[in-house]
């Protein structure tokens, strides 16, 4: 009965249009209240406990680390060095904007970010250059959803944290699915550009540009390597790269590039401050749920029930993409991973699977969550960004979506793309 009163509270308040983070809250209330054996003092406790964290601290300090870079110049002079190398093919800026988004998610971690920080800059330059508007906000919205891909990730942090995984070594199994990931989009970008007609940049390539190019954007391009290699070279953890990400973005955009000035700075950590206080309150309340689903022993039954369909584990693999698809079309990716991590994982592990490679399956797959309606945040933030309706946005995402897809089963049913480097550094 308390399950049933969690999952269909939960259902109502979603099609009542609640916000994901209260709907998820107000659920765990309901079923409290069902099952009488707890007080609402629980909810309220899980609020605080669900982000009492050192990881969690990670996710505040990469939304920070991403807004400084969008607005302190960081991205465009990426974008610049992408440019010079990629530019002149045809549908090189199409390119340039996933190798830029690449690039971007090796510090930022978020999706929306992503899109938000480089699509505000290629975005009017691929209309005015004769790019139709449907495949350009497609191609910022999906080449977006790498952010989360690309170690630092917060939905990898999010994994590790509800699951108990080395964050460490999801940040170094998520790095061959990006640049997979990535140069499907590219060779598709490449394909459908030159069959439009779609060409390149009429500049011509010098290496004296080229060198311009990367002494303009030299601190920006150091950015990763400090993050990622202080990561990995033991110098700090997860949570204080994020830190040093953030400082490092705050001082490139204020004493180095000189693009943020005082107003400019405050209106950018308001806009980080929203964004995470909605981060942290779907945190906690998806804590509160997660605890009561463990209580009933919902995903031991879940568990069961899936594995008694079927014997093999490409079928029930197949099972699980297909129901995360489905649920990243209608649940944001936090609430989604904290919710589903602790009742799937227990299904792979049965399977013989690593926690690892398992998390990067469900990353890559709410990852699509980003760029599939209704929810397709990702869709959002680009038709706002193209001053266009979401149907123009939706029209031309399906093939990026098929892109998507073809990779996910590639990194489902081929562990060692995931699993490569955490064998080969991790003892």
């Amino acid at each position: 009965m308390i399950s049933a009163v969690l999952f269909i509270s939960l259902a109502v308040f979603l099609c009542l249009n609640v916000p994901v983070g209260i709907a998820i809250g107000m659920s765990a209330a309901s079923a409290i209240i069902a099952g009488g054996r707890l007080s609402l003092g629980f909810v309220t406790q899980a609020l605080v406990n669900g982000v009492d964290s050192f990881p969690i601290m990670a996710i505040p300090l990469f939304i920070l680390a991403g807004e400084f870079m969008g607005q302190g110049g960081v991205s465009k002079r990426i974008l610049n060095v992408c440019n010079v190398f990629f530019g002149r093919i045809s549908g090189g800026l199409a390119i340039v904007t996933v190798a830029v988004c690449m690039f971007f998610a090796a510090v930022s971690g978020s999706g929306p970010a992503t899109v938000a920080a480089v699509g505000s800059m290629v975005v009017p330059t691929m209309l005015q250059r004769g790019y139709s508007k449907s495949f350009t906000l497609a191609l910022i919205a999906c080449a977006g959803s790498i952010g989360v891909i690309i170690p630092p990730s917060i939905p990898m942090v999010i994994y590790g944290v509800s699951t108990g995984t080395s964050i460490s070594t999801m940040f170094l199994a998520g790095f061959l699915p990006g640049i997979l990931i990535g140069f499907a989009l590219i060779l598709f970008c490449y394909l459908y550009c030159k069959k439009q007609g779609w060409k390149g940049d009429s500049e011509q390539f010098t290496w004296k540009r080229a060198g311009k190019a990367l002494w303009d954007g030299k601190w920006a391009l150091i950015n990763p390597v400090i993050i990622l290699g202080g990561i990995y070279g033991g110098f700090f953890t997860p949570t204080e790269a994020a830190a040093v990400a953030a400082v490092y973005a705050f001082i490139c955009g204020v004493f180095i590039h000189r693009e943020m000035n005082v107003k400019k700075i405050i209106t950018t950590i308001g806009s980080a401050c929203s964004t995470t206080g909605t981060t942290m309150v779907i945190l906690g309340c998806a804590t509160a749920f997660t605890q009561i689903l463990t209580i009933e022993q919902i995903p031991q039954m879940i568990t069961h029930s899936i594995l008694n369909v079927s014997s093999s584990a490409v079928i029930i693999l197949l099972l699980i993409n297909v129901f995360l698809l489905i649920v990243g079309c209608f649940m944001d990716t936090t609430p989604a991973m904290l919710v589903l991590a602790p009742i799937l994982l227990p299904i792979g592990l049965s399977l013989g699977m690593s926690p690892v490679h398992f998390g990067i399956i469900m990353v890559v797959n709410l990852s699509i969550g980003f760029i599939t309606p209704p929810l397709g945040i990702n869709l959002f933030v680009s038709s706002r960004i193209g001053n266009t309706k979401l149907e123009t946005v939706t029209r031309g995402i399906i093939p990026f979506v098929l892109v998507m897809i073809a990779c996910l089963m590639l990194i489902t049913y081929i562990p060692k793309i995931s699993m490569l480097l955490p064998d080969i550094f991790v003892k």
